[in-house]
């Protein structure tokens, strides 16, 4: 009985074992179980079959099944992912392995799916002539561009989804960059530029093509075939595309010719600015100045500047005039700026104009010219609140404490109030002062009870307060205003008293008329009593 235990007991052990291995090898073999019941649920889900392979690593044999079944499984119509991946990949596999006819094989047969854009098939195209690049064969990689931006036998249109994408390769800018990169490495000149050429021809070129294109004429010293190739990249793109282009011809043109072909490079610019917009005329009109400041007149500079002023975005108008001014005042002169400084207080904004005014003023003291500095303070004190720009009044204080005397300072300071009290009466500063005192509202005990005061009650309060203010800021008369009873002979004394000392030099029109003696004649007026009937019989009381 004792052995029949020890038999039963081995007996549950080698079970437990073998339970345990069993579930042991169901984990190990869990994940790739679970991408199968994935792939049964999608067979066409790219990214699940990467990871069946990447599960299957170390596995040659089970690494190919995987992408051969794979290939033949996915539907390109109804694929999920990108498709020509599972193709680049099987093919580097291959190539990993040093199985390069197999690896041309894969890619020759990735080349013939129905993929649904023609990107898809382009990648595939590229991925092979890069194979064939890394293992030095460069002919075999021209030969593959060549085949693949070869036209079909009819013309037809790139997002022609009637077409198979194999049809519409030829016009696919992908497969034409990497062609002409290899062409300017591998090729000649003349096979080069019939590259481009024909990327021109297509009408599928880009701005980077184009200066790529211009570039590259440039370097085997055909400088005119250059500024060709960017004058028809001008006529293919419109702005702002041909933003770059224009950059990079005016630079290199300049750059060969300075001043040489003056009048042609002032017509490229003509050109560039017409049409252009304000966001890139900027560098456009410094380029120009520039070309007119080395070569040509000083005068048509400052031209080109002032029309760069006008002509450049609102928020960029500050910084045009500073050069402006920089540049006249180092050509001609800082006199020569009084002009700019006027053109800019009157375009600019408020905060602008307002420094520019400063600085106008500070040039015009450092000249000596104390009235002008002045004069020019009290137009920008018009637009410069004393509540918001104290820095301002404080400059001009000083300046009147070094430059001014007593009665410079009394006018100064009566500026400074009238501007304080016609900024008192403007509705933009009452709707300030409206909102901050919303934020702190003060308020009765029954307004607070009622769950806050009434913003017609807010209103009401506000101004009362700006009416206050209003009649604080009114200057007051020498004389008290006498307030008569009309029809006393008194009251019309002090009256006529009042205003003989209110006004002496007064000339009264109406002197000759009293003084003429004409009497009026009274008129007499009869009475003539009512007759009864007339009221019926009602007797008067």
């Amino acid at each position: 009985m004792y052995m029949n235990g020890i038999k039963g007991s081995s007996y549950l052990m080698e079970n437990l074992k073998r339970y345990v291995e069993r579930y042991e090898d169901l984990m190990d073999r869990r994940p790739l179980l679970l991408n199968s019941v994935l792939l049964r649920q999608n067979p066409h889900n790219v990214h699940e079959w990467h990871k069946r392979v990447k599960l299957f690593d170390g596995k040659p044999k089970e690494i190919i099944n995987t992408y051969t079944e794979a290939v033949q499984t996915i539907e390109p119509a109804i694929a999920t992912g990108k498709l020509h991946t599972i193709w680049v990949e099987f093919a580097k596999y291959y190539e990993s392995h040093s199985q390069i006819e197999e690896a041309r094989v894969i890619f020759q047969k990735g080349t013939n799916v129905a993929y649904i854009k023609v990107e898809d098939l382009a990648s595939v195209w590229c991925e092979w002539a890069e194979m064939e690049l890394r293992h030095e064969n460069y002919d075999q990689a021209l030969a593959l561009m060549r085949r693949a931006t070869a036209a079909s036998g009819r013309k037809v249109a790139y997002f022609d989804k009637s077409e198979p994408v194999q049809n519409r390769l030829y016009k696919c800018l992908k497969v034409w960059s990497m062609y002409a990169d290899l062409e300017e490495s591998l090729g000649t000149y003349k096979t080069t530029k019939a590259v481009y050429d024909r990327i021109i021809d297509l009408r599928i070129a880009t701005p980077q093509i184009i200066i790529n294109f211009g570039m590259f004429l440039e370097e085997h010293k055909y400088f005119e075939e250059g500024y060709k190739a960017y004058e028809k990249g001008i006529a293919l793109f419109k702005w702002p595309n041909v933003y770059d282009i224009w950059n990079t011809y005016l630079t290199k043109f300049i750059e060969r010719y300075g001043g040489k072909k003056l009048e042609r490079a002032r017509d490229l610019f003509e050109q560039c600015l017409d049409g252009c917009p304000k966001k890139f005329t900027k560098a456009i009109y410094l380029l120009y100045a520039k070309l007119e400041e080395n070569y040509g007149l000083a005068r048509h500079a400052m031209a080109v500047y002032d029309r760069a002023t006008k002509g450049v975005l609102p928020e960029e108008q500050y910084e045009m005039f500073n050069i402006y001014i920089k540049r006249a005042a180092e050509i001609y002169g800082v006199t020569h700026t009084r002009a700019i400084y006027e053109q800019a207080i009157e375009v600019l904004s408020e905060e602008q104009a307002r420094e520019m005014c400063v600085r106008f003023a500070d040039l015009e003291r450092k000249l000596g010219e104390i009235d002008r500095a002045r004069a020019i303070y009290g137009h920008c004190s018009q637009i410069c609140d004393p509540r918001v720009t104290a820095s301002f009044w404080q400059t001009w204080k000083e300046f009147e404490i070094k430059h001014g005397n007593e009665d410079t300072m009394r006018e100064m300071l009566r500026i400074k109030r009238s501007v304080q009290a016609t900024y008192n009466t403007q509705v933009n500063f009452m709707s300030a002062q409206m909102l901050a005192a919303s934020k702190q509202p003060s308020a009765t005990t029954s307004d607070l009870a009622g769950g806050g005061m009434d913003e017609m009650k807010l209103l009401e309060q506000r101004a009362q307060v700006m009416a206050a203010e209003a009649e604080a800021d009114k200057p007051k008369l020498k004389k008290d205003i006498l307030f008569v009873r009309g029809g006393s002979k008194a009251g019309d004394e002090q009256l006529a008293e009042a205003v003989r000392t209110a006004n002496p030099e007064e000339i009264n029109i109406d002197e000759d008329d009293e003084d003429s003696g004409e009497e009026v004649d009274e008129v007499q007026v009869e009475t003539k009593t009512i007759p009864d009937e007339i009221y019926g019989g009602i007797k008067n009381d």
